[in-house]
């Protein structure tokens, strides 16, 4: 998924060093032939901080990667002032590390980087990579150098982040401690620092150590793989990724490329769209993801629920919409007539029933009260006859007035213009 090279043989290390967390005194891991080698992650436009979409520096950036590999989890050490309390349970646990290249040139690249990275995890089963259920998490490496040259300075790894907001507020207050720290002429050493997210600051950890320093040797206890029947495997697997799904909605569906973009970062909504957009209502897809991105999305925001918790089924939108397309109700109507479905999980046509928002469509009655308001506005025909088609507009709300909002607005148009010439 994310166009990395693979080894031909691929074999497992103990990495050796001496943590509490892990208490056999070695990590499980992979060395110099992980299953993944390179590759990147393209930053999508909509997955940056929303303040930040208008703004990109780099847009169509694709995140170098410098490797994936497996290793085992540790354990989970809680410092208190009494002491160090050590939890065992996820050590051992199987784990996959990505590894980025020096390639995120600002707080807001790095959350667009996750973001990204993690729609593509959902879309390919991977995980669910909910970080506050711990399935992702992240530790960010940061340097600063002064402009022009390419050395980098001093590696200074962040952890306890836990949230893609408490990332961000994290980069932007260490890279403004290094930058003071180095404008005043002070050295700064690779180390590990805390996120203390209620003081808006980073602690220091550790110091840290270099790779030499861990002692990896090769682990006699698991032979080493040939990845060939694995890539085979693999590649049947490959599911349609969040750009390829946008690109395809807009030239299947028709729709913009911020529908698309809108609609294909989130794979639960993307398959609820293609549901409303493929029922058998027989309404145009763009009036759809119109319905979905401006109503359905906006409700859900406002109400603070997600998508699953929807009492709105795609086949009932569809519904709707094909209802407003008819010329069965005004959109405003429509509008009121979701409200209730959003409330309640009920079909459209007992809501529009129960409001009495059947429009009145026979085109004898019509005919009647397009022929008052015309004759009642003569000064009105004459401008319709000189070419100001609003005209027509005007007329039929005031018919749509008179009827009590039971007027169809579009049989009304077309006998209007019928009649006016």
């Amino acid at each position: 998924m994310l166009n990395c090279s693979t080894p031909e043989i691929s074999k497992w290390d103990r990495k050796n060093y001496f943590y509490p967390d892990m208490p056999k005194n070695y990590q499980l891991s992979q060395f110099d032939l992980p299953l993944c080698m390179g590759g990147g992650v393209p930053l999508y436009d909509l997955a940056y901080p929303k303040d930040a979409q208008k703004s990109i520096k780099n847009p169509g950036k694709v995140v170098k990667l410098t490797r994936i590999h497996l290793e085992e989890d540790v354990g989970k050490s809680t410092h208190t002032g009494a002491g160090t309390m050590l939890d065992f349970n996820r050590a051992g646990t199987p784990l996959m590390e990505i590894v980025s290249d020096p390639d995120i040139d600002s707080a807001e690249e790095a959350f667009a980087y996750l973001t990204s990275l993690r729609q593509i995890l959902i879309y390919g089963g991977v995980s669910d990579a909910d970080m506050e259920k711990g399935n992702l998490r992240c530790d960010v490496n940061i340097s600063l150098r002064p402009e022009g040259q390419e050395e980098l300075g001093a590696k200074i790894e962040l952890k306890n982040l836990n949230s893609m907001s408490a990332i961000r507020r994290a980069i932007h207050a260490e890279v403004e401690r290094q930058r003071e720290a180095l404008d005043k002429g002070e050295k700064l050493i690779q180390s590990t620092r805390r996120w203390d997210d209620d003081r808006g600051e980073t602690v220091l950890m550790r110091t840290k150590e270099d790779a030499h320093d861990y002692r990896y040797f090769p682990c006699p206890d698991l032979l080493p793989i040939r990845t060939a029947p694995l890539l085979e495997a693999a590649r049947t697997r490959l599911p349609e990724l969040p750009h390829e799904k946008r690109a395809r909605f807009e030239a299947d569906y028709g729709i913009s490329a911020y529908d698309a973009g809108v609609l294909s970062s989130d794979k639960a909504l993307a398959t609820w769209f293609e549901e409303a957009a493929g029922a058998d209502a027989g309404v145009p897809a763009k009036k759809v993801a119109n319905w979905v991105i401006n109503e359905l999305l906006g409700r859900l925001n406002e109400a603070g629920s997600p998508l699953e918790e929807s009492l709105v089924k795609p086949a009932s939108l569809a519904e709707l919409v094909a209802i407003v397309e008819a010329g069965k109700i005004s959109n405003n109507q429509a509008k009121e007539v979701f409200a209730e479905m959003f409330a309640t999980g009920e079909a459209a046509t007992p809501i529009i029933k129960a409001k009495g928002f059947e429009q009145v469509s026979d085109t004898g009655a019509l005919e009647a009260l397009c022929d008052e308001v015309i004759s009642a506005n003569p000064a009105k025909v004459e401008e319709f006859k000189a070419g100001n088609d609003k005209v027509v507009n005007w007329m039929t709300g005031q018919i749509m007035k008179s009827s009590g909002g039971k007027a169809n607005p579009k049989v009304v148009g077309e006998i209007l213009r019928g009649k006016m010439g």
